[in-house]
């Protein structure tokens, strides 16, 4: 249950460092002036100051670098996960050994007796088997 939840809280995170990621990308200015242009970039200038190129090209680096770090958080995760519900040991190929089952009931089954013979109130006489020749 933990593993599951900390998926989905490790899966959420990423999903927002990934918009923060693209809304920093886009907010850069180019030397082109391409698509940052587009989006705004005149304005991030007049609103962060003169050094604005420094600022986004730091969160540029850190929300990159702590995009990876989620990658990799979530597939060790994720890796651990799948290992728990299939615990088969993939290097050898070998399936895990059975556990033992007991039977149900506490006295063991005989395979070589014959079954019991049904009772009646007159006792008939039984019958001698036949001799082979």
């Amino acid at each position: 249950m933990f593993l599951q939840s900390s998926i989905y809280i490790v899966f959420a995170l990423l999903l927002i460092v990934s918009a923060l990621l693209l809304l920093v990308v886009l907010m850069q200015r180019p030397k082109q002036e391409g698509l940052g242009a587009a989006f705004g970039a005149q304005m991030t200038d007049q609103a962060f100051g003169a050094q604005t190129t420094d600022v986004l090209r730091k969160g540029t680096v850190f929300f990159g670098t702590l995009f990876m770090l989620l990658c990799f958080v979530l597939a060790v995760l994720m890796n651990a996960q799948y290992k728990r519900s299939h615990p088969t040991d993939l290097m050898d190929g070998k399936e895990p050994a059975p556990a033992t089952q007991q039977p149900a009931s506490s006295v063991p089954a005989q395979p070589d007796s014959p079954p019991a013979a049904p009772t009646s109130e007159s006792p008939e006489p039984a019958e001698a088997p036949a001799e082979a020749q």
